[in-house]
This record gives structure tokens, C-alpha cells and sequence, in this order.
């Protein structure tokens, strides 16, 4: 990577189209053996669509390199604040009208506080400090979509234990939790909580975000390993009846605003 300031998905993408060129291969004759169009080939190869990790996949499988270039993603990844399957997410997530937003365990990344995404990052002691300040920054400027002059509708269900979990500590909490209210100003921010009495419900499953655009829409689906973006209608489907269900164990707007206030006089 000669270049200091290229992206690490614009370096993948130049490297693919290098190889496409040295093979031979239309976009056309390559887009076949990626199970794409040739437009598309075009658009990726322009910078005008999100490199995605089908792409990657497809590109290997053309070219038969032998998933060269997964590996290759799997290893420069470590070194970049976005790996490059969430690439093609984040630039959905600037174009959003609609987010929702499911978490179980954690305050949604798009709502953390610099502090408690800290103690997100560092906890369990996964990641090098340079890699922590790295996911960090990518982080906190993904929350600028939010504050965008035409903001999407956010609404987010959380589980109450989101709101009991000491990440960070009591201040840390404190801060955070203030940070949700001040959010459930905006008109376009809805929070909801299921409470603490609710037992099994559909929600218990995992984390989940249903994401919707100008391009239709899309879900990821998180893992111990990375996320999973699809936008397979079934999985869709799926997803927004897990929604439906799990929205409906939780209480409205108001009353979870209200409980929210009540936790965060705790964290003292």
C-alpha cells in the first residue's frame, strides 16, 4: 500500500481490479464469475458502491485465487478503525431514513458516550490500546448520522440490564444514561425498555438493527466473531416479526424515559 492516505476498501478494491486486468477479465466476464452485473463491477470499482465481503468472495472465486484476498482482509482489518465488511453498513447508515436498533446487552454504538464506548472497547481486554483508540474513532464519528441536518427516525429497545450494567463504573454510567434522556429530546429519537420483570421473550436471542434507505433495506445480525449484513427478504422478514414481538414487551416512549431517569439516580 504505497499510498498512506488510501483506504484500506479503496487499497482491496484497486488490488481486485488489478488482478481482474492481469487475468484478462472484462467487468463484465468477471461480474459473472462474481455472480454480479457489469454496472456493479463498475460502481465498486469507481468508489460509488460499498466494497463488500460477497464482492471479496465472488473476486476470489473468479479470479480462483484460492481466497487470497479474504485472507488478505482478514489480516489488514487489524489495522484500520472499520474492518471491511462494515464498510458497506456505514455507508448505508449515512443514507438511512429509518433505524431500529435491538440491544440486549450494551447502549447502542450510535449512542454511547466516548467514556463508556472506552470501557466497551478495553473491557475483556481484546484489543491493543492503538486498536482501541482506532475503534474508538471510527465509533464516535459514525454517531454524526444522528445530528445530520435530515436525520433518520432512530428507535431503539432496550433490555433493562443495558441500564444496570456498571461499564465503566458509576460516573461512567451516570453520564451515559443522562446521555440517553438528553437523546430522547430529539423528536426523530424513540427509546424503549423492556423491563426487568419481563421473562423469556423474543429479544433474548441477540442483538439485531433494521436498517432502511433510499436502496431498500438491510439488518445486522451480530456475532462473537462479526456482524452478519444481509439483505435477503426472508431474513428481513424474520427479523421485523423478532421486532414486532419484542417491541411489544416493551414499554412506551414515556414510561421508559421515566424509568431510564429513575436508574440513572442511582448511579451516583
Amino acid at each position: 500500500m504505497s499510498d498512506p492516505k488510501i483506504s484500506m476498501p479503496d487499497f482491496i478494491v484497486e488490488e481486485i481490479r488489478r488482478a481482474r486486468c492481469a487475468a484478462g477479465m472484462t467487468q463484465e466476464a468477471f461480474g459473472k464469475g462474481v455472480n454480479c452485473s457489469a454496472s456493479l463491477v463498475s460502481a465498486v470499482e469507481n468508489g460509488t458502491r460499498a466494497l463488500t465481503m460477497e464482492y471479496i468472495r465472488g473476486a476470489d472465486r473468479a479470479l480462483k485465487t484460492g481466497g487470497l484476498f479474504v485472507r488478505l482482509v482478514e489480516q489488514l482489518e487489524l489495522g484500520v478503525g472499520s474492518p471491511v465488511w462494515l464498510q458497506e453498513w456505514v455507508t448505508k447508515e449515512r443514507e438511512a431514513t429509518s433505524i431500529r436498533w435491538y440491544e440486549p446487552s450494551l447502549v447502542p454504538g450510535l449512542l454511547q458516550t466516548e467514556a463508556y464506548a472506552r470501557a466497551v472497547l478495553t473491557g475483556g481486554r481484546m484489543f491493543s490500546a492503538n486498536r482501541v483508540e482506532q475503534l474508538l474513532t471510527a465509533r464516535l464519528d459514525r454517531q454524526s448520522v444522528l445530528s445530520r441536518e435530515d436525520p433518520p427516525q432512530f428507535v431503539t429497545v432496550l433490555d433493562s440490564g443495558v441500564l444496570r450494567r456498571p461499564i465503566g463504573g458509576s460516573a461512567v454510567m451516570r453520564e451515559q444514561l443522562d446521555h440517553l434522556l438528553s437523546s430522547a429530546e430529539q423528536p426523530h429519537m424513540h427509546l424503549h425498555v423492556v423491563p426487568e420483570g419481563v421473562g423469556a421473550y423474543a429479544g433474548l436471542a441477540g442483538a439485531f438493527i433494521l436498517m432502511k434507505g433510499k436502496s431498500g433495506e438491510i439488518a445486522h445480525v451480530d456475532s462473537a466473531l462479526r456482524a452478519h449484513i444481509t439483505a435477503d427478504p426472508e431474513a428481513i422478514a424474520s427479523l421485523h416479526n423478532r421486532w414486532e414481538s419484542l417491541r411489544g414487551e416493551a414499554l412506551p416512549h414515556t414510561p421508559s424515559i421515566e424509568l431510564i431517569t429513575e436508574i440513572a439516580k442511582s448511579w451516583t
